[in-house]
């Protein structure tokens, strides 16, 4: 073993890292052994543009040990692939000021070998995806995405690799609710074709002339997706592991499904993925999964080059990061689960601002949409664009009664689990039942302290996002917009600083069960 792994095991990093990616093919040794070629796999998915080791509260490893890993191991061993399972280009202030591009420059410091796109690789459109990708040292893969003009393929459906010998093929998938779960206008030129049905084309070319064959996929785990790398797995034999995403789901030592293994290291670069997989005469004889944490690499020294690029990319946006764009009263926090799920002060407050921004009936904003919360006393242009970090627009619709109903029908279908769909709103108060099935679980709904009419006409605030169907509000597709306006971080910005207080205490939403503990 070298020093690097020894000095990882030390730490508290047993048996995670012993052969990693080839940056320097001249350096690289092979790890070749009585039983077979050993090749190590590492991967990462939805690190949500996740740069720093101070990210997340602390919790992010950071580019700059991510990458010390990665070339240190890939020096020391040829037989090794980086790999990323997507949501990666989107998601931090530092990341989308400049739409991706300082992403990219980090993922080519490090030495990935190819990705998948995940839904949020596409929130600055699909044309700026495709500029990140020649950006790239690497391939995006992706079998499964066309143009919706000609059935053309965006992406290469896969990239295959020899290592000592042995041929290894990775080929790319991304869910179609990609079409719905980044503003469906930033892919209206793109199709999401049927990711099974791609799939076994892919395993029909692939497995006949590779020894390994990969599936690297933003697809999930989640039971309420109609497709997931597990349903992948079972109806596509011939796979003998996939990368996977887009759930954030952990698996400290992977998923077995039939022979698939199905890996996942979590979200926002918490963890990083290693896998050890054995080959002995073209025939894989062992397959291993772990994680490396963050407690796990505590001696581990960041990366010279990510550090000066972290540096650089920090000075060239400390000028406008600075900009002071209003004052808060106290701290708003943004708690991820309670925004998806239930009213919170956060919620009613951006939603009021947008309804007086709009002079709306009422207003709606996803939970989903704000990543951020708010910092007590000054309010800087960085915090801002880290509590909305999408780009989104305001609009003002017109829908009836009976469509606000079904808006709001939709918003609490999933509650008391997390839905990024979940509305926090101003306007309109409403009962909600969550022992009833999904569709009649809204009561008593009042708009301006007056029951709602079904068949009269309001107007309702929300973003692009929303009403162009994202997280599934068909409903709205069709809706008729009269009026457009700023987006929601120049609109919250204006209120805080036209409003010095103001009450936002929760009670929009009543909880039956809550009305029952009271009575």
């Amino acid at each position: 073993m070298n020093s690097f792994l020894a000095k990882l095991k030390a730490a508290g990093a047993a048996a995670l890292i012993a052969a990693s990616v080839l940056v320097f093919p001249s350096q690289g040794l092979a790890s070749v052994e009585e039983d077979g070629v050993h090749i190590h796999i590492y991967h990462t998915n939805d690190m949500h543009a996740r740069i720093k080791d101070t990210d997340d509260g602390g919790k992010s490893i950071g580019m700059g040990v991510l990458t010390a890993v990665l070339r240190e191991a890939k020096d020391r061993d040829a037989d090794t692939l980086a790999l990323d399972a997507g949501d990666t280009f989107h998601g931090t202030a530092e990341v989308n000021v400049n739409r991706g591009l300082a992403m990219a420059r980090f993922l080519n410091i490090a030495g990935y070998d190819a990705m998948v796109p995940g839904n949020h690789d596409f929130n600055y459109g699909a044309d700026r995806l495709t500029e990140l990708a020649a950006a790239l040292n690497f391939p995006i893969l992706s079998a499964n995405i066309v143009t919706k003009a000609d059935g053309k393929q965006i992406f290469p459906s896969y990239k295959e690799f020899t290592l000592d010998g042995v041929k290894v093929a990775v080929f790319g998938l991304t869910t179609p609710e990609a079409a719905y779960k980044t503003a469906p206008a930033n892919v209206k030129d793109v199709a999401f074709e049927n990711p099974v049905e791609a799939a076994k084309r892919a395993v029909a070319l692939l497995r006949s002339r590779n020894d390994v064959v990969i599936g690297l996929m933003h697809m999930g785990l989640d039971e309420s997706s109609e497709f997931t790398s597990k349903r992948i797995a079972q109806e596509v034999p011939g796979i003998d592991l996939i990368i996977d995403g887009h759930s954030h789901t952990r698996l400290p030592e992977g998923l077995t499904v039939g022979n698939t293994l199905i890996c996942q290291t979590g979200w926002h670069d918490y963890s990083i993925g290693d896998i050890e997989l054995v080959v002995k005469d073209h025939v894989l004889t062992s397959k291993k999964a772990s994680l490396l944490d963050k407690a796990g690499l505590t001696g581990v020294a960041p990366d010279e080059a990510a550090t000066l690029a972290l540096s650089e990319l920090e000075k060239e946006n400390a000028a406008t990061f600075r900009q002071v764009k209003a004052t808060s009263p106290k701290v708003f926090p943004a708690e991820r689960e309670k925004l998806r799920s239930e009213e919170t002060e956060l919620g009613n407050l951006v939603a009021d601002a947008l309804r007086e921004a709009t002079e709306a009936d009422v207003a709606l904003q996803n939970g989903g949409g704000i990543r951020e919360g708010l910092p007590a006393g000054k309010v800087t242009e960085k915090d801002l664009l880290s509590m909305f970090p999408f780009g989104n627009t305001v609009m003002k619709l017109a829908l009836t009664g009976a469509e606000l109903k079904a808006v709001l029908e939709h918003s609490v279908e999933y509650t008391p689990e997390s839905f990024g769909g979940f509305q926090q709103v101003s306007g309109v108060t409403f009962t909600l039942d969550r022992s009833k099935p999904a569709g009649e679980r809204v009561s008593d709904i009042e708009v301006g302290g007056v029951p709602l009419e079904l068949t009269k006409t309001y107007t309702v605030a929300t973003n692009d996002f929303t009403k162009s169907g994202g997280d599934a509000f068909d409903m709205l597709k069709n809706a008729k917009v009269v009026g457009e306006y700023a987006s929601p971080e120049e609109i919250l910005a204006q209120y805080l600083s036209t409003h010095k207080t103001f009450d936002v205490t929760v009670g929009r939403i009543h909880m039956v069960e809550a009305r029952q503990k009271a009575a």
